[in-house]
């Protein structure tokens, strides 16, 4: 027997009142718990001031978008349907931090931790889940000591400012980092950051020798009193999933007062893939001194926009002179074919900015602008391990695809030297002896297109398939600092994906984590997972 018209309209009724109901519920209960948050936080014993007022800002606050936007790096994470924080907290004191930690704990909030922004998947500012950021950009103090060849740099600052601030107490001293001056010392450093003196130096987590951070109960603690095993894990590991790092203690490295570097730029046409070919082999074994770095991607073949060619830009950093440079690799890859008048004589400093691809006249000043001096794109980035050269076979595969895909650039980076020097299991980051060079495979795009953002992402996803019978394997290592939500997650409470990143070393990090935060406060969609005792 059928219901009736008149029942089945008053159900429906009856159904859409109890939807209106629990959505108030739900929307109540949330904003009465980041309510309760923001009442927690002057409440907080160390902030007799109050003065942490000054830093919060919720949707109400009219400056709640600039702050939030201010570094957001992507744009894919910049929409109006990017789910926003219920609350940013930007600390002006190490008490704004702890607080922020104490409350957020007891009111069950889920909390970000963001640097500087450059988070290829957003996954430092955006959550699905109801969430408060902790923007650490306020906290950017750098005191260096010369006398003890370290300095003291804390989360917020970035690497631009890190080498603006060495630069003017010292032109023989540097730190090995990245190339991006709008970077995040935060993340970067903790993730096993890169740079082109990595033959040289190492990483980043190779030249921290102390730490202070905040753990999940609103302590400070620094090496000794954190203990070996948290200081191991936040170098390489990913700080994000144990504690918040305030700030770190860094070893600087000894440079000559002038550098080299040049740029060289081949076509398919003009032999790059016959050099590029040799690259492999060669780039690797060279004197640690020598970085040389290949991007690999396609452009407009003798300026004409129909016809496109595959161009490799071969650019170099050397710890030394020019005329000694040119004799060593004329000698050691003479197909690269380079001559004294490319070669660039310049402090280390004036290198970072050349690096970046920024005019040779730009100010120093310029490394103190946080936003990326470039501009901002849609991005999509993932990376890879290379073990053995791979063949001429390969490589024509892999030039042909993207010239089908275009969009898709590929940098490759050498290892060799001081990586081949420290064991995969000093520090969490693992990628070290064995491996030829790193690749990144990115897109960037202007456009606020569904169909280009579709496809530019398919088409990074396409080489990188094609990619998997020259790459490592079992697991298929990734670099953590080189977001990629594709390797997976830790839904289900699961840690599989983490072995692309730490390989052997995930296992000691898991019994850090189970230490240290076993309510699994510290937890975004790569975290290192709390799992149980089976």
């Amino acid at each position: 027997m059928s219901l009736s018209t008149s029942l089945i309209t008053s159900m429906l009724k009856t159904l859409f009142l109890i939807c209106i109901i629990l959505q108030v519920d739900a929307s109540s209960s949330e904003f009465g718990t980041i309510d309760s948050f923001i009442d927690c936080l002057p409440r907080h014993p160390n902030n007799a001031s109050n003065s942490i007022t000054k830093a919060i800002y919720t949707p109400q606050n009219a400056s709640f978008l600039s702050i939030l936007h201010a570094h957001v790096r992507n744009l894919r994470f910049n929409t109006s349907s990017t789910k926003k924080p219920l609350a940013i907290v930007t600390p002006l004191e190490v008490s704004h931090v702890q607080a922020t930690i104490i409350c957020a704990k007891t009111h069950g909030l889920e909390m970000r931790i963001r640097s500087g922004g450059h988070d290829f998947e957003g996954l430092s500012y955006v959550s699905s889940n109801p969430f408060i950021l902790l923007d650490l950009f306020n906290l950017r103090s750098i005191n260096i000591d010369l006398a003890s060849d370290t300095a003291w740099v804390q989360s917020g600052a970035t690497l631009g400012e890190l080498y603006y601030n060495i630069a003017n107490v010292s032109n023989t001293h540097a730190f090995p980092a990245g190339v991006c001056p709008s970077v995040g010392i935060g993340g970067h450093f903790t993730g096993g950051g890169y740079g082109n003196m990595l033959r040289k130096f190492g990483l980043t987590i190779d030249n921290i020798v102390d730490a202070q951070v905040v753990d999940v109960n609103g302590m400070i603690l620094n090496r000794k009193t954190m203990g070996e095993d948290l200081f191991w894990a936040i170098r390489g590991g990913g700080a994000a999933s144990f504690c918040v790092v305030l700030a770190w203690k860094i070893r600087l490295v000894h440079i000559p007062e002038i550098v080299t570097t040049f740029v060289l730029n081949k076509t398919l046409e003009e032999g790059g893939n016959d050099t590029f070919y040799q690259w492999q082999y060669i780039a690797p074994n060279l004197t640690p001194n020598l970085f040389i770095r290949t991007e690999v991607s396609v452009q407009p073949l003798d300026g004409e926009t129909s016809n496109k060619t595959v161009h490799f830009m071969f650019i170099a950093l050397y710890l030394g002179r020019s005329n000694a440079l040119v004799q060593l690799l004329n000698k050691n890859f003479p197909s690269l074919g380079l001559k004294k008048e490319v070669c660039i004589e310049q402090r280390w400093v004036e290198s970072t900015i050349f690096f970046y691809g920024l005019p040779m006249n730009s100010s120093l000043e310029v490394l103190l602008d946080r936003a990326p001096p470039l501009g901002l794109t849609y991005d999509k980035h993932k990376s890879d391990y290379v073990k053995k050269p791979i063949p001429k076979m390969g490589l024509e595969k892999l030039w042909k695809k993207m010239l089908e895909v275009e969009n898709v650039v590929m940098q490759f980076n050498p290892y060799g030297g001081k990586m081949s020097q420290i064991s995969e299991t000093k520090t969490p980051f693992p990628h070290r002896r064995g491996n030829l060079f790193k690749i990144q495979y990115l897109s960037y795009w202007k456009e606020n297109s569904v169909e280009i953002t579709r496809r530019n992402i398919q088409g990074v996803k396409e080489i990188y398939s094609l990619m998997t019978s020259y790459v490592s394997k079992n697991p298929r290592e990734a670099f953590l600092n080189y977001r990629d939500i594709d390797i997976g997650t830790n839904a289900n409470n699961s840690s599989a994906f983490a072995l692309d990143f730490f390989k052997g070393n995930l296992e000691k990090l898991l019994k850090v984590k189970a230490k240290v935060d076993p309510s699994n406060f510290f937890r975004y969609e790569q975290s290192i997972p709390v799992l149980s005792s089976k």
